[in-house]
C-alpha cells in the first residue's frame, strides 16, 4: 500500500528526532569575562595559571582578566609598578592578533594605566613593546611593558629603554639579546608572596574604579 503524503512528513520527522537525539549532549560554555568593563573575573572562575611563553603565570599574579587579554605583575620590575599585558593566545607579533584581540589588548592597557594611576598617582608612564625577536622581545609572545613614571626617576629619560633593551622574565635570560651587557645585579627576582601581595592591590583597585 503506497504511504500517504501526510504519513511521509510524520515518518520524516520521527527519523529527524532520532538523530538530532543520537548526538553527544553539549555542556554550557564557562562564562568568559569579556573586555566590556575589564572587570577582573572572580577567584573561584578564574584559571590556574595563564602562559606567557613557556611560563605559567599563577592566578595570584594575575591582576585583570578579560575575554582575549590579562595583566600580570612583573618578576623582574624595572620601576615599581612595572607590569605587562598580554592576549590570552600565544602569539609572536602584533600582526598575529585579530581585530578584537588587538582591541582587547590595547583596552586592557589603558584599563591598567588607570589602575596604576590610582595606585602610584606617577606624572607619566611609558607603553613599550618589543614586537619580534630583533627588537629585544626577549618572549616570543605578544606583550606590552607599562611603567609608572615620575620626575628624576632616571638620569636620562631615554634610559628607560636601555632597561627595557635588557628586561628578561627570569634573570638567567637578561642580556641574551646584545652581545655587551651592562651591570644588572640591582634587579634581583622577587618572591612569589610579594608578587602575589601587589596583584591583590590591583585587583582590589580595579574592582572599585
Amino acid at each position: 500500500m503506497p504511504i500517504q503524503r501526510k504519513e511521509l512528513v510524520i515518518l520524516s520527522f520521527l527519523v529527524l528526532l532520532l538523530s538530532v537525539s543520537s548526538f553527544p549532549s553539549v555542556q554550557p560554555s564557562p562564562k568568559i569575562f569579556t573586555g566590556s568593563n575589564l572587570s577582573c573575573a572572580p577567584d573561584d572562575q578564574i584559571m590556574d595559571f595563564s602562559l606567557f611563553g613557556k611560563f605559567k603565570i599563577p592566578a595570584s599574579n594575575i591582576f585583570l582578566s578579560t575575554k582575549y587579554s590579562f595583566g600580570f605583575v612583573n618578576l623582574r620590575p624595572i620601576v615599581p609598578g612595572h607590569v605587562l599585558v598580554s592576549p590570552h593566545r600565544l602569539c609572536g607579533r602584533l600582526q598575529d592578533l585579530d581585530a578584537e584581540e588587538y582591541n582587547d589588548l590595547w583596552q586592557s592597557v589603558r584599563r591598567t594605566q588607570e589602575i596604576l594611576n590610582h595606585h602610584y598617582g606617577p606624572s607619566a608612564f611609558n607603553v613599550a613593546v618589543q614586537d619580534g625577536a630583533a627588537s629585544g622581545q626577549s618572549v616570543e609572545h605578544v606583550h606590552v611593558h607599562i611603567l609608572p613614571r615620575s620626575e628624576g626617576g632616571f638620569e636620562r629619560n631615554d634610559d628607560i629603554y636601555d632597561e627595557l633593551q635588557e628586561w628578561a622574565p627570569r634573570e638567567e635570560m637578561a642580556g641574551k639579546m646584545k652581545l655587551e651587557v651592562p651591570d644588572d645585579q640591582d634587579r634581583k627576582d622577587r618572591t612569589s608572596d610579594q608578587m602575589a601581595d601587589e596583584a591583590s592591590k590591583y585587583r582590589n583597585i580595579n574592582n572599585k574604579i
